[in-house]
């Protein structure tokens, strides 16, 4: 919004670029590359957007010591959530606001925590260690259930 009463304007490259705690790139992909990543004030990103940090801004953000956490980790709440309403209504039953909101906080907890754990032991970035654990994921259940058509 601008012109917002009582609010100065700022620009896009000014927000991203502000002091910050966490910086929450919700809107479009692409806003953070390799020639804005190095004035990245923020202690933590959190991807609300697909894709808005390059993978060239990635580099640039681990070696600043910059927590990244990745859009597909970030953005899996809302497919979850739709799981959440899908499950109920196929089995007829309903489960209450804070059963569905229990649920999603236990399953977004649990991914931060894998991620997180793979991250540390694995010595890498948050989304190196979310696409290590998918993989592993698949390959589980590949080797569990055997490949077919």
């Amino acid at each position: 919004m601008i012109n917002y009463k009582g609010c100065k304007n700022i620009k896009n490259e000014e927000l991203l670029e502000t002091k910050c705690d966490i910086l929450i790139p919700a809107a479009l992909e692409n806003q953070i590359t390799k020639a804005n990543a190095d004035k990245i004030k923020a202690k933590i990103v959190v991807e609300g957007a697909n894709g808005p940090t390059t993978p060239e801004a990635d580099k640039i953000l681990d070696e600043k010591g910059i927590m990244l956490v990745p859009d597909i980790l970030a953005n899996s709440g809302g497919v979850t959530a739709s799981y959440y309403e899908w499950v109920p209504n196929l089995t007829r039953e309903h489960w209450t606001l804070e059963e569905v909101n229990q649920k999603l906080e236990n399953k977004m907890v649990k991914a931060f925590s894998d991620v997180y754990n793979i991250m540390r032991k694995e010595e890498s970035d948050m989304r190196t260690a979310a696409l290590m654990l998918g993989v592993g994921r698949v390959a589980e259940a590949i080797k569990t259930l055997g490949l077919w058509p």
